[in-house]
């Protein structure tokens, strides 16, 4: 089985012979709980969110709200940190640097999601997750199962 590899620097995510552009964290790359950097090292994809749903489906705490992002509905709420289509919510595998304690990806509820079309990819700009856009975490959810390896590095 593939694994996904995400480069901080280039701000891709890899997998399957395919790259898509990504946004990463804003505040750059960190493991501790609350500092809303992205986690480096090995991962996996501990469960899959949102399979069936439409596209632009709104989740708050992994739950479908019922909407459908649009730009009017962005207007209405434009502080909101829209985690979009589909979620696959990432689990550290080193103990004591993104497991388990201070450091513990799952807990810190990192996923790798879809975001509004006027997110801008290419360019850090999430409070830790790792964005895409729609159609690209449509076409990556489809093709991975849960298990799969995520590797997250700076270089």
């Amino acid at each position: 089985m593939s694994a996904i590899e995400i480069d901080i620097a280039r701000q891709e995510l890899r997998f399957g012979g395919k790259t898509y552009l990504v946004s990463t964290a804003k505040k750059g790359v960190g493991e501790v709980n609350g500092s809303l950097c992205t986690p480096r090292g090995r991962h996996i994809v501990r469960a899959k969110i949102g399979g069936g749903r439409p596209l632009n489906t709104v989740f708050v705490r992994r739950r479908p709200t019922g909407e459908v992002w649009t730009p009017e509905l962005h207007a209405r709420y434009p502080g909101r940190d829209w985690i979009l289509t589909r979620i696959l919510w990432l689990s550290g595998c080193e103990p004591g640097r993104n497991r388990l304690g201070e450091v513990d990806t799952m807990r810190r509820y990192i996923y790798i999601h879809g975001s509004p079309d006027t997110a801008e990819m290419g360019k850090p700009g999430s409070i830790g997750c790792v964005r895409m856009r729609n159609a690209d975490i449509m076409e990556l959810f489809d093709r991975v199962p849960a298990g799969t390896t995520v590797s997250i590095r700076e270089d």
